[in-house]
């Protein structure tokens, strides 16, 4: 057997032809894409999210055009429910606006709302989805096949935790705006 270029070659004596059979072998993690971090700096903290670009590529890649555009730069998070979520990423901070464009639901294989932390994207209903995300506060597994999920949180959660405990009015709006100052991708 013989290694060539990340392959296992055989060679196989067939009616007295010599066949050359390549078979590929286990992806290497250089293989698979690396992971990103969304970086949120906010006026309540920071915090960071490992987004799943090998999972929900589009829905990432989405994403992050967006943030190199500077989109969520000054948006508020307009939509908080203790106990539940917090939601951002519409620039008219009404729950209403978006990038003018949707993009289809990526639902990534084995993703789940199944802990506090998870980011995935807001709609309207199938297919809706543009700009406007939510994290989870708690599993909400109602959640899953309904919102393509594309990221968690792995530092700050105590700042998303306590932008989901500010007063909000009987709509679900912020009393005092927590305002996305600047998102960033490393």
């Amino acid at each position: 057997m013989l290694e060539s270029a990340g392959q296992k070659q055989t060679k196989e004596d067939i009616g007295g032809v010599n066949m050359r059979i390549f078979s590929a072998g286990p992806a290497s993690a250089e293989e698979a894409p690396k992971r990103q971090t969304a970086v949120f700096e906010t006026s309540a903290g920071t915090f960071k999210i490992e987004l799943y670009n090998d999972l929900a590529p589009d829905t990432v890649k989405n994403f992050t055009d967006l943030i190199e555009k500077k989109y969520y730069d000054g948006i508020i998070f307009h939509r908080v429910i203790d106990n539940f979520m917090i939601q951002g990423g519409c620039p008219q901070g009404t729950g209403m606006g978006g990038p003018g464009y949707t993009i289809p639901d990526e639902f990534g294989k084995g993703l789940k709302h199944d802990r506090p932390g998870i980011l995935s994207m807001a709609n309207a209903g199938p297919n809706t989805g543009g700009s406007q995300f939510f994290i989870t506060l708690v599993p909400c597994p109602w959640l899953d096949g309904k919102h393509a999920i594309f990221g968690h949180v792995t530092e700050g959660m105590d700042v998303v935790e306590a932008i989901g405990k500010v007063p909000t009015d009987s709509r679900d709006r912020p009393l005092k705006k927590v305002v996305i100052e600047k998102l960033t991708v490393i």
